[in-house]
């Protein structure tokens, strides 16, 4: 198959089959799942399947990324009034524990492959991200899940936590509230900008609707459907991209009137080349013709 990358525009014509984590757009190294969080925020933002080079550029849009992919970050900064962030490092942003000052600020709030590593309980961040949301404002995410009957929340009494080396392995040491000392075997990591982050659960698709649902979202969507345009095959019904709403959304008077002029001065520049080109002689030679 051959598709367009809908975050850098480059054609690719893949010589294997697309998975979800497998980087497979050669320009820019995007995957299936990087790939389809754009695909939702343009569907959820604009109604339809636009590349990212081509949002219209809305300054009046907030948004805030937490260690979103370098490519589609940079595309976004450009337009809208966007912030990707860090855990571990400047500009530096934490879910569990967000700033007072920037609740029900944002128009969206993208996290890909985050809210498995938060500190539990997992409600806590989700109800965090629905707080940082302006009444309209959504939630794009994605998260390894199953269908599974039930999650599994590998260390729930966490709280003062370190890690050891005993022998060729490592061990995480966990005192709870209450004192109690546990000692957890083969904890696991998962690569994470530039180091590693816990796996702290693994989601079940019903616990994860039911804790959104929980925070308070009132739409919640998994985007399930191919788009092979853009290179986006979805191979398996689980650990799908997701979008959250908190209420129903409509862009804002001071956005619909950005698009609306950036879409008059693209009018006019169309109708300008068009009479130039009708000035031009063998544009006038083939329209007699016919061939035009």
């Amino acid at each position: 198959m051959e598709f367009v990358c809908n975050i850098c525009g480059g054609v690719n014509r893949p010589a294997k089959p697309l998975d979800r984590e497998s980087a497979s757009c050669a320009s820019c190294g995007s995957n299936v799942r990087l790939r389809s969080l754009m695909y939702v925020l343009s569907m959820e933002l604009f109604g339809t399947e636009l590349p990212v080079p081509d949002f219209p550029r809305v300054k009046s849009l907030h948004g805030l990324g937490m260690t979103d992919f370098s490519q589609y970050a940079s595309r976004l900064a450009e337009k809208f009034d966007y912030k990707n962030t860090f855990y571990d490092r400047e500009p530096r942003f934490d879910i569990g524990n967000p700033p007072h000052e920037q609740l029900g600020t944002l128009d969206f709030l993208i996290s890909s492959e985050v809210f498995e590593h938060v500190l539990p309980p997992a409600e806590s961040a989700f109800r965090n991200a629905f707080e940082l949301l302006k009444p309209n404002g959504m939630l794009i995410l994605s998260v390894p899940y199953s269908v599974e009957p039930s999650m599994t929340e590998h260390y729930p009494d966490l709280h003062q936590f370190g890690f050891a080396q005993i022998g060729d392995e490592v061990v995480l040491v966990n005192r709870t509230r209450d004192g109690e000392i546990q000692v957890f075997e083969r904890p696991v990591f998962h690569r994470s900008g530039s180091g590693e982050a816990l796996e702290m659960r693994e989601f079940n698709e019903r616990d994860l609707k039911r804790m959104l649902a929980a925070a308070g979202f009132t739409e919640i969507k998994i985007y399930g459907e191919s788009y092979a345009p853009f290179g986006i095959v979805q191979s398996e019904p689980w650990s799908l991209p997701i979008a959250a709403r908190k209420g129903q959304f409509a862009l804002s008077l001071d956005s619909t009137r950005e698009i609306m002029e950036q879409w008059r001065d693209q009018r006019q520049n169309i109708h300008a080349d068009a009479r130039r080109l009708d000035r031009a002689l063998w544009f006038r030679v083939g329209r007699k013709l016919g061939l035009l």
